[in-house]
């Protein structure tokens, strides 16, 4: 890997970190001169990340008027939660039929690395070890072309989840929702993992709206809370 490259790679995946943990806000403004100041990065590393940040619908780059982070909507979030049913359903089919043992192995350390995240409050290193979960069970699908689809809807429905952290017990239930997951599997019981996941997307659903969708049809014109990675 070339030296610009790896700068590249870098810069995006720090931005897209601090977009779907909120640092970077719905709605904000972003000067390429404060990132490169912020993050300690050059010019053409910055915008390279932003453009494939923008195909990815994480910042939108607005002629005449410059790069906004991409406002968070109540229909969009319905129309993610939609969209990642139907496709994450279809991936733990596969997975049930396909999965290693090594990628079991990874997905149980995973969890093991999200419940201990929660019990130390960093829901930055949750948002991460849930990020790693869910990218795991796409390669397990076996298939080609689900890692890609579900990394891009993952990182988008991630700043929505961000937003649900303060709800009560829904940490918790990830929790199990995550074990109840990685048992059907254990069991190749396709139609156990396929149910699992499918509830583990409704009950975000259902606990996102009851709370979130009374604080604001349209997020991005006022402050959200935002959540730093811990080390």
């Amino acid at each position: 890997m070339s030296v610009a490259k790896k700068q590249n790679d870098i810069a995006y995946e720090t931005l897209k970190k601090a977009l779907v943990t909120l640092q970077l806000a719905p709605g904000e403004f972003l000067n390429v001169a404060q990132l490169m100041a912020q993050y300690q990065m050059g010019r053409t590393p910055i915008n390279q990340a932003i453009h494939r940040l923008a195909h990815e619908r994480l910042v939108q780059i607005v002629p005449r008027k410059g790069i906004i982070v991409t406002p968070l909507s109540m229909d969009e979030a319905l129309d993610l939660i939609e969209v990642r049913i139907a496709n994450e359903v279809l991936c733990l089919r596969l997975a049930a039929q396909r999965i290693t043992d090594d990628q079991l192995t990874r997905l149980k350390k995973t969890q093991a690395n999200y419940r201990k995240a929660i019990f130390e409050g960093q829901m930055g290193n949750a948002l991460e070890a849930d990020r790693i979960f869910h990218e795991t069970l796409a390669e397990a699908s076996g298939n080609r072309v689900l890692p890609d689809v579900l990394t891009r809807l993952h990182a988008r429905a991630q700043r929505f989840w961000a937003m649900s952290l303060d709800i009560d017990g829904h940490v918790d239930r990830v929790v199990h929702e995550h074990d109840v997951i990685i048992e059907a599997l254990e069991r190749r019981d396709e139609q156990a993992a396929a149910l699992a996941i499918e509830t583990h997307i409704s009950s975000f659903r259902d606990n996102f709206f009851s709370t979130a969708a009374g604080r604001a049809r349209h997020i991005g014109s006022a402050p959200v809370r935002s959540l730093t990675l811990e080390t």
